[in-house]
C-alpha cells in the first residue's frame, strides 16, 4: 500500500491546492520588472513595450514571461497572497491567473490604476480559497503640486480561512533616480506607511498587519532608519518589526554595480499571537545568471536595455510563512 501512495503523489499535477497546515499563512513579494501588455497606452510612457518599440514586446514575449511567474509561484508551493510591483493593469494580472497553469487554483486580483507616468502599479494576487478580500483602496502617494506622480500604496483587508484578520500594504517607492529630491519623497512615503500601519492597527487590533514592496531603499538609508525609526534593532518604537534585517548579508534582493542589496523589504505589526516562522530570499536558478565581468551571479532580467535576456526580474522575490496561535 505504501508503494501505491508514493506512485499517486508522483503522478499528481504540478500546481495542486497545497496541503501546507490551515494555520500557516504564506505571503510572497516580488518586484516583476516591466509585465507590460504588448499594446500602446496613450496615457502612459509605454511605447518601448510594444512589438515596434526599442524593446519589441511581442505576444510570445509576454507569454514566456508570464509561464515564467507560474513557475516560480508554482515552486513557492503557491502562496495564499502575493504582493507584485512593475504590474501595467489588469490585463495581465488576468493573464497570469487565468492564462497559465495559475487557472487550476482559484486565484484573484486586486489592482487599481495610479498615476505613474510610465503606468506601471502596485497589485496583489489571492487564493480565493485560502483569504477573502473585505475591503481594498488606493492611498495616494503623489503631490501634482509639486509635478510628483508616483505609485500609490495598494491596502488590502481580509480574512483567512480560518478567520484570522489580515491587512496587506503593498509598496513600490521611488528609485534613486533625482538624487536629493527623490530621497525626500522616499522619506515622506515611509512616514506614510508608518501612519498607515498604525491606523490599521488602532481598527484591527487582532490582525497580522503586513507591508511588503520595493522600497529602494537598504535598512540603513534615511528613508527606513528615519521614516520608519529603525535603529540597529529590527524593531522600531511602534513595535513594527522589520523582518528583512535579519535575512543573510551575503545576498540581497537586487543587485547594483556589483553588490546585492536588500531594497525589497516585508514589516509586520502585530500582537504575540502572530508568530513568524520563516522568511525567505528564493534564489532559484532559474532567476539568476552568472556575472560576465565580474565573479558571482546576478537576477536573470528579462531586458537589459533594449537587450532581451529572457529573464523575469532584477529582483528575487522574497516568502513569509506566519503562524497565528488561537
Amino acid at each position: 500500500m505504501r508503494y501505491i501512495l508514493v506512485l499517486l503523489l508522483v503522478a499528481m499535477p504540478s500546481v495542486a491546492i497545497s496541503q501546507e497546515p490551515s494555520q500557516v499563512f504564506t505571503a510572497a513579494w516580488w518586484n516583476v520588472e516591466n509585465l507590460f501588455d504588448t499594446r500602446d497606452d496613450p496615457h502612459t510612457n509605454d511605447d518601448e513595450f510594444t512589438p515596434h518599440g526599442d524593446r519589441h514586446w511581442t505576444r510570445r514575449k509576454l507569454d514566456s514571461k508570464l509561464q515564467g511567474l507560474y513557475k516560480t509561484l508554482a515552486m513557492m508551493d503557491l502562496p495564499d497572497v502575493v504582493g507584485l510591483a512593475e504590474v501595467e493593469n489588469k490585463y495581465v494580472l488576468r493573464e497570469l491567473c487565468q492564462g497559465t497553469p495559475l487557472a487550476q487554483v482559484p486565484y484573484r486580483y486586486v489592482h487599481y490604476d495610479s498615476p505613474d507616468r510610465r503606468g506601471i502599479d502596485c497589485a496583489l494576487i489571492y487564493r480565493a480559497d485560502q483569504f477573502t478580500v473585505t475591503a481594498s483602496r488606493p492611498v495616494s502617494m503623489s503631490d501634482s503640486t509639486k509635478g510628483f506622480f508616483t505609485r500609490d500604496i495598494l491596502v488590502v483587508e481580509g480574512v483567512t480561512a480560518e478567520g484570522d484578520s489580515i491587512c496587506l500594504l503593498i509598496n513600490h517607492w521611488p528609485s534613486k533616480r533625482g538624487g536629493d529630491e527623490a530621497d525626500a519623497h522616499r522619506l515622506e512615503i515611509a512616514r506614510s506607511l508608518r501612519a498607515i500601519m498604525l491606523e490599521l492597527k488602532h481598527t484591527h487590533p487582532d490582525a497580522a498587519i503586513i507591508a511588503m514592496g520595493d522600497m529602494n531603499s537598504t535598512d540603513s538609508e534615511e528613508a527606513l532608519a528615519v521614516g520608519m525609526e529603525f535603529g540597529s534593532d529590527s524593531i522600531n518604537p511602534d513595535g513594527i518589526r522589520l523582518l528583512t534585517q535579519r535575512l543573510p548579508k551575503d545576498w540581497g534582493s537586487h543587485k547594483y554595480q556589483g553588490q546585492w542589496r536588500y531594497i525589497d523589504h516585508m514589516f509586520l505589526l502585530a500582537n504575540e499571537s502572530w508568530l513568524v516562522l520563516k522568511l525567505k530570499l528564493l534564489k532559484y536558478d532559474h532567476l539568476l545568471t552568472d556575472e560576465t565581468l565580474i565573479p558571482g551571479q546576478r537576477p536573470k532580467r528579462t531586458n537589459v536595455g533594449p537587450r532581451y535576456e529572457g529573464g523575469l526580474s532584477d529582483h528575487l522575490p522574497l516568502l513569509l510563512r506566519l503562524s497565528h496561535a488561537k
